[in-house]
């Protein structure tokens, strides 16, 4: 699929018309994460952070990204999403602690999720930033990347290799 469905006769930005495509049960996860320093990953765990349980937060503010996808992603179609779940572990490295984020986005319908998994996570990702900014000025956001996919008449993706291990 080269072509590029998004622009009109003009070459003019469009919105797809899907209204033909038949409706399946498509999911998407994505991860994005957050480096910082060893004391702020202590004071998440211990709820010491002034603005209240960062993961908890977190959490919603993802889910409630992932439903307003569309409204801030402009050629993106609402969708009725029927499922968000968010999951977190942490990585130790060196002098850092790694937090990790994946969202799971699922629907029945005639469009991907990918997108929602996206913006989910990255979500997820600024409101533990926001939340902790006064104790870690330094932390880093990222990667972000779609994890794996399914559903759709493109079939089902799933990345090769993800340095995430969200078992643990």
């Amino acid at each position: 699929m080269n072509e590029f469905t998004h622009f009109n006769e003009q070459g003019r930005a469009k919105m797809v018309d899907i209204s033909e495509k038949e409706a399946s049960v498509r999911t998407a996860a994505a991860v994005s994460s957050v480096s910082m320093n060893r004391e702020v990953h202590e004071k998440i765990k211990n709820r010491e952070i002034g603005k209240g349980d960062v993961l908890a937060v977190a959490q919603v503010a993802g889910i409630m990204a992932a439903k307003q996808t569309s409204a801030i992603i402009p050629m993106c179609h609402p969708i009725a999403l029927k499922g968000v779940d968010i999951a977190f572990c942490w990585e130790k490295k060196e002098q850092k602690s790694i937090l990790h984020i994946q969202s799971n986005v699922k629907t029945k319908g005639s469009t991907g999720v990918e997108m929602e998994a996206l913006t989910s996570a990255s979500v997820c990702a600024l409101t533990v930033y926001d939340m902790c900014k006064a104790a870690d000025k330094g932390m880093v956001i990222g990667p972000t990347f779609l994890l794996e996919k399914t559903g759709g008449k493109n079939g089902d993706y799933k990345r090769e290799k993800a340095d995430v291990d969200m078992e643990d």
